[in-house]
């Protein structure tokens, strides 16, 4: 079943209990940054439906008292983490209407009520109008759109008619940028990665999934709004900063922390800017929306790809994951 004739149903079936008031994404990991783009979304245009966004454990531990038959879970396990697959049982057992979002069968597709399978971002032969962060956004755009009103609804799906198209060329644009890069990078012990607004949970995902997981630096992630709080006090000459600037309203706020950094820094400090990416591809009513559907494939698929090649880490190598109880 299609996602625009999945929410469809739930609306109707939970018309005579009130209908849906609150909207939860769960998932672990970088699962559960990829449900930041709806999370997002769902924060500036949603008026009258509450979303939350939790990582599965803590849904597990402490769920909260709003979560029941005016629900809708959207779990999100490329392979049926076991902590995610408990959070969906959790949120069933309260009454929610569960979406799981999959790329290989587990106990989460046999516990959701609908399940949608969805492209990693990973290989080349994906669609990235079809990854996780995406169709959880299209979740979100088709739950605002048919409760409420969404108004640039048509113009945010003409820009999944062109994600991949967009993506495809901006990797292309990135690879010599990406190589440069790692090699200046491939004997650091510390990458900070700043972003904010609509690209933040892209930074959050290169920093905890890529370079941390996978390559097994140190990578503390940034919000650009936050760095004068506190963080800027690390920055020096030789500290490496890989930043991003996502297009939208918050853009300020990174142009603000990309001055400072230039101003302070040095050779080490990286700048990649949605525009050089091709995100005013997409209209400007919806383009804010799409910040990370460009930047976290961009920075899988080039940046970390690249470094794991100048730090000669097999980025499919792990010292704990899959290897020990935890």
């Amino acid at each position: 079943m299609e996602i625009r004739k999945i929410i469809e149903t739930i609306v109707k079936d939970r018309e005579a209990c009130g209908g849906i008031k609150n909207v939860v994404w769960l998932a672990a990991g970088g699962s559960n940054g990829g449900n930041y783009p709806a999370q997002y979304f769902m924060d500036r245009e949603a008026k009258g439906i509450r979303s939350q966004m939790f990582t599965s454990n803590e849904f597990v531990y402490a769920p909260p008292k709003f979560v029941g038959e005016n629900t809708i879970a959207v779990v999100t396990s490329m392979r049926g983490t076991p902590e995610t697959c408990v959070a969906a049982k959790v949120a069933k057992e309260l009454g929610a209407a569960t979406i799981g979002l999959y790329v290989q069968e587990s106990l989460l597709t046999e516990t959701c009520d609908y399940n949608v399978k969805y492209d990693s971002i990973m290989f080349d032969e994906s669609d990235q109008s079809k990854t996780n962060a995406a169709l959880g956004m299209r979740i979100a755009m088709d739950i605002v759109d048919v409760t409420e009103g969404y108004e640039h609804y048509e113009d945010a799906m003409a820009a999944y008619d062109i994600l991949d198209k967009v993506y495809n060329d901006a990797k292309a644009y990135c690879m010599p940028l990406a190589e440069k890069w790692a090699e200046q990078n491939k004997e650091e012990h510390t990458i900070s990665v700043m972003a904010s607004g609509p690209a933040y949970a892209a930074g959050y995902i290169f920093s905890i999934c890529n370079i941390m997981e996978m390559l097994q630096i140190q990578s503390p992630t940034i919000n650009c709004c936050e760095f004068f709080h506190g963080p800027f006090e690390v920055l020096d000459k030789n500290e490496s900063f890989f930043l991003l600037v996502s297009e939208g309203r918050t853009r300020k706020a990174d142009e603000r922390a990309v001055k400072f950094l230039k101003e302070y820094g040095g050779d080490k400090i990286y700048i990649l800017d949605a525009k050089e990416l091709g995100i005013n591809r997409f209209k400007d009513s919806v383009a804010e929306y799409f910040n990370h559907m460009l930047f976290s494939p961009i920075l899988n698929n080039t940046y970390m790809k690249k470094l794991s090649a100048a730090t000669k880490i097999d980025y499919l190598t792990r010292r704990y994951m899959w290897k020990v109880q935890y």
